[in-house]
């Protein structure tokens, strides 16, 4: 079965899918899987800025595998060619090979040894934090009631996982001279950092909140930007920060506890940028009782369960449109991202045999 993943898999490691810059296309990638799947009826559809979707479907299925084929941009820290799949003693290593082309290659080898009921929807804009295939996809009338998301989770199925949140916030200021006694009131950087002290004890605060194995609130203030120089009172400044709930958590009372860390009148502007939902999605008793569903699907396909994870999937879109879902895929997530990023060949074999499994159930 292997040899039957790695060819795919090389294939698909030719393809440059890398997001940004969101050049990808209907052709080249999706042309390789199209001839790869004879007997599914294809769904190819454009929405835009790279974000390409394709829905292949054989027999009458309920249940839709995910796998997102676009990456991440390639560092100068790889050692050779990201695109050239390259075989090591005990791994497969190339740019996508974990997050998650290694899923991909595994399901066409999947769909080559099986003849029954199967769906598959590959996207090329999960990278891009703008999930407009999926949307798409669960906007229309799919008959789905069951969605497994490929992501890299060594093979264990995963029921639950962080949402996330991106935020853009403005701060007012009053331009002036440094040496002035206003300065400490006057300055919007001054201003953001006194948030940024509130925000940091709020996180703190929510260590004792836990879901699933999950605990605490995931916080990072990725980006400060204003003012002029040294000796002048910054007159605005901007701020980049995200967190990652518990699918427990109350994400609009928890913008509301962040914008109240702004003293009055300093904030400008507090925008939303992104939100991800929670995996299982809905409300505390909503995402428990979906957890047992996804736990009990997990069960029916005789896949083990792991533990809940920090991470963010698409898994949670598919799960706050009604669908129960599960995350399971080859690979681990340390080596998503990262320069020379593998995947195990016992990973790949595993999830590859499993998924014959299923569909042949």
């Amino acid at each position: 079965m292997l040899n039957n993943v790695l060819p795919h898999l090389e294939a698909l490691v030719s393809f440059d899918t890398r997001n940004p810059p969101r050049r990808i296309g209907t052709d080249g990638i999706f042309d390789y899987l199209r001839v790869q799947l004879p007997g599914f009826r294809i769904e190819i559809t454009d929405h835009g800025d790279g974000a390409v979707s394709m829905l292949a479907v054989r027999g009458n299925p309920r249940r839709v595998f995910n796998v997102h084929l676009d990456t991440v941009p390639a560092t100068a820290a790889w050692s050779a060619d990201p695109l050239q799949l390259r075989l090591a003693a005990d791994r497969a290593i190339g740019l996508g090979a974990c997050d998650i082309k290694g899923a991909a290659a595994g399901l066409l080898a999947a769909a080559s040894a099986t003849s029954g009921d199967a769906a598959f929807l590959f996207s090329s804009d999960e990278e891009a934090n703008d999930p407009r295939c999926i949307a798409a996809f669960l906007a229309r009338k799919h008959g789905f009631d069951e969605a497994i998301v490929a992501e890299p989770t060594r093979c264990e199925a995963v029921l639950a996982h962080r949402g996330i949140s991106s935020v853009l916030l403005q701060f007012n200021g009053e331009a002036g001279h440094a040496s002035g006694a206003n300065a400490l009131q006057a300055s919007a950087l001054h201003q953001a950092m006194r948030w940024g002290s509130r925000a940091l004890d709020l996180v703190e605060a929510e260590s004792g909140a836990h879901f699933d194995g999950l605990s605490g609130l995931r916080f990072n203030i990725g980006k400060v930007e204003g003012g002029i120089k040294a000796n002048v009172i910054a007159p605005s400044a901007e701020v980049r920060f995200g967190f990652r709930p518990l699918p427990s958590h109350d994400v609009d009372a928890l913008h509301a506890r962040f914008s109240a860390c702004a003293a009055v009148g300093a904030l400008q502007r507090y925008e939303e940028t992104f939100r991800g939902p929670s995996l299982p999605a809905g409300d505390s008793a909503g995402a428990e009782q979906r957890r047992r569903a996804a736990q009990a699907l997990a069960e029916s396909m005789q896949l083990p369960i792991g533990a809940a994870v920090d991470f963010w999937t698409e898994a949670a879109l598919f799960s706050q449109a009604g669908l129960t879902a599960v995350v399971y895929g080859p690979g681990e997530i340390a080596q998503a991202h990262a320069a020379d990023e593998f995947v195990l060949f016992d990973q790949l074999l595993h999830y590859t045999t499993s998924i014959v499994r299923i569909l042949g159930n």
